[in-house]
């Protein structure tokens, strides 16, 4: 079997990829921080409310377990009439991680009404609900942001870590993910790595610091607006890329030290 399910530091129960030799939500569970870091931060709600009438666009970057997925749909739910209708992107190329957690329906988040939309989008790639469209990107995530979809309002940027899956931590990567956003299009992602916010910010990003979770002191926000983003980098951030020690995306330029300093959020107009 490609998964296993384990138990977590804290208690809860949370899917192991044994080819990436990682667990998916190790720190607080999956169901906590998949509220937190991806639903409560991103504002889920609120913006769904500000969308009535419309959609709101929200990419899900690593399938996984569909913890994030599920607490997306959730919060749909709770907002109830008059909001916008949720329009979810879940985009991931291994179907075992959701396949086993269905197994162990309630303790991801995955029984009755949840369980069979995610029994339909495995089977049809596809679940129409009341409040939501949950659709399946499958195969390789960068091929896959590429194709025609309407911009994305947020993204959940979810895969394994960069040990694991390097061609998802690049500047490569968050270019495609900015050149399928939207124009206020916001991005959260538990890492907080100096590797990358660079990559974010070579991206076409602006950057900020992100709420805690589990042991993490910081995770990382990012903006198509540097506006839209709670807590930005300050400009003190960058003296970090002088340090010879420092880590970078692997295809950062050679110049990356002044391509950065040169971003927008750090270099306010009049």
């Amino acid at each position: 079997m490609s998964h296993e399910v384990v138990r977590t530091r804290g208690g809860a129960l949370a899917v192991r990829c044994h080819e990436a030799g990682e667990i998916m939500h190790p720190g607080v569970g999956p169901l906590a921080e998949a509220a937190a870091l991806y639903v409560a931060q991103s504002r889920l709600g609120d913006r769904l409310r500000g969308a009535a009438g419309g959609t709101l666009v929200v990419f899900d970057v690593g399938l996984g377990a569909a913890s994030n997925a599920v607490a997306a749909l959730a919060e749909a739910e709770r907002t109830g009439g008059g909001a916008g209708r949720l329009d979810l992107h879940s985009f991931e190329r291994d179907r075992g991680a959701l396949e086993l957690a269905l197994c162990h329906g309630a303790a991801f988040g995955l029984e009755g009404d949840r369980g069979q939309a995610a029994r339909a989008l495995l089977a049809t790639g596809r679940h129409d609900g009341e409040r939501s469209t949950w659709r399946l990107q499958d195969g390789d995530v960068l091929e896959a942001l590429g194709r025609q979809l309407p911009p994305a309002d947020i993204i959940f940027w979810d895969p394994f870590s960069a040990r694991a899956n390097p061609t998802l931590w690049t500047v490569a990567a968050f270019s495609a993910a900015r050149r399928a956003a939207g124009p206020r299009c916001t991005l959260f992602t538990y890492s907080a790595s100096t590797a990358t916010r660079v990559a974010l910010l070579l991206g076409g990003w602006a950057v900020g610091i992100g709420d805690a979770t589990g042991d993490k002191a910081q995770t990382t926000a990012a903006a198509v607006d540097p506006g839209d983003l709670a807590r930005p980098l300050p400009s003190s951030w960058l003296t970090r890329l002088s340090r010879a020690d420092v880590p970078l995306p692997p295809d950062a330029p050679a110049d990356v030290v002044l391509r950065v300093a040169a971003a927008p959020q750090f270099n306010p107009g009049p």
